[in-house]
């Protein structure tokens, strides 16, 4: 019976009959609806650091902000533009991706109308249910500045089980769409002038492990995201994430089955160990750079994701400006995921 969809109705009506072929024939359609939906479609991106930026006061730049600001005003200004940030969230908008995952720096120095304006940009992303956001080093630029912004952007960084009398998400947080989990790492916090470290620690290793631990058993793809980088010598000793031995080794214990970042604003792919092979370890660049710079070009990259646990697939296709400033597809390539 397994082979008989494939056969013409006519066929099928000869030797089985009218009514067993319309209940084929459905029983087909089904079939076909299930295997469409199955694939999951996740889009990424990152570090969009929005703009414009708001006119600090004196008071403001009394602390870190100032060496930002003055970064900003040099090298960033003209480079990293709400103008590619747009067209680049228009072309990812044609592509219905299933979920969108944010990895961070959402903003500049973290300025209260900066955070602001960046629950309003979440918003114009698509629901909560539908977006998972982490905070980057600039979102929690001075002490202080990350409560803020994640009080603010609450709705799209905690989990789906969450009391809603608490606005303070609790990393990692866990979220399940269709067979994928996503959980959500944070490795931001404030950091002295010139350093834009992140932080893995204990406490947030425990609850990773019981996250990847049940999320196993549950049969689902597992895909975590954190803002820093976790593999070794991905970025300067300035830019680092404290603690990324400590990450990896979680991972190396317990598995994932797919890692996103930024930070870097680069088009990287790495791995790093598990106990059925290495797990991808992706990075987009910044959703807003603009052409003709060290950086490359805004990108966002897609995962299209289907399979069971044994037989998991996963194609990443990336999405974005090239040299000439063409917004098109720059690469697709099929993901080696860990399936033991």
């Amino acid at each position: 019976m397994t082979d008989l969809p494939s056969l013409p109705p006519l066929f099928l009506c000869k030797y089985v009959g009218i009514a067993q072929t319309k209940s084929i024939l459905l029983w087909t359609q089904r079939q076909k609806a299930t295997i469409a939906k199955a694939m999951f479609r996740l889009a990424h991106i990152s570090d969009p650091h929005l703009g414009p930026l708001p006119s600090p006061t004196l008071a403001q730049l009394a602390s870190k902000r100032i060496f930002g600001y003055i970064n900003w005003r040099r090298n960033r200004k003209g480079v990293l533009t709400n103008s590619t940030l747009d067209a680049l969230i228009d072309d990812m908008q044609t592509q219905a991706p299933d979920h969108l995952a944010v990895t961070g720096d959402l903003v500049n120095l973290a300025l209260p109308a900066e955070i602001t304006n960046a629950r309003k940009w979440l918003e114009t992303l698509g629901t909560p249910e539908d977006v998972s956001a982490i905070p980057g080093n600039h979102d929690a630029y001075v002490p202080r500045a990350r409560m803020s912004a994640e009080k603010s952007w609450a709705p799209f960084m905690r989990g789906d089980q969450h009391d809603e009398r608490d606005w303070s998400p609790a990393y990692p947080y866990l979220r399940i769409r269709d067979n994928i989990a996503l959980i959500g790492v944070s490795s931001a916090t404030a950091t002295m002038p010139l350093m834009a470290t992140g932080y893995f620690r204990k406490a947030q290793a425990r609850r990773l492990e019981a996250l990847l631990e049940d999320c196993a058993r549950r049969d689902f793809f597992r895909v975590v995201m954190i803002h820093h980088p976790p593999c070794r010598n991905a970025t300067q000793w300035y830019k680092r994430l404290v603690g990324g031995s400590l990450f990896r080794k979680v991972i190396a214990k317990h598995g994932a089955e797919l890692i996103l970042h930024g930070h870097t604003h680069l088009a990287t792919k790495m791995s790093t160990a598990s106990p059925k092979g290495p797990v991808p370890v992706i990075c987009v660049p910044s959703a807003s750079q603009g052409t003709g710079t060290k950086k490359p070009a805004a990108r966002y990259n897609l995962f299209d994701i289907d399979g069971a646990p044994g037989s998991w697939r996963c194609n990443l296709i990336e999405r974005g400006f090239d040299e000439t400033g063409t917004l098109r597809e720059i690469e697709r390539q099929y993901l080696s995921i860990p399936n033991g």
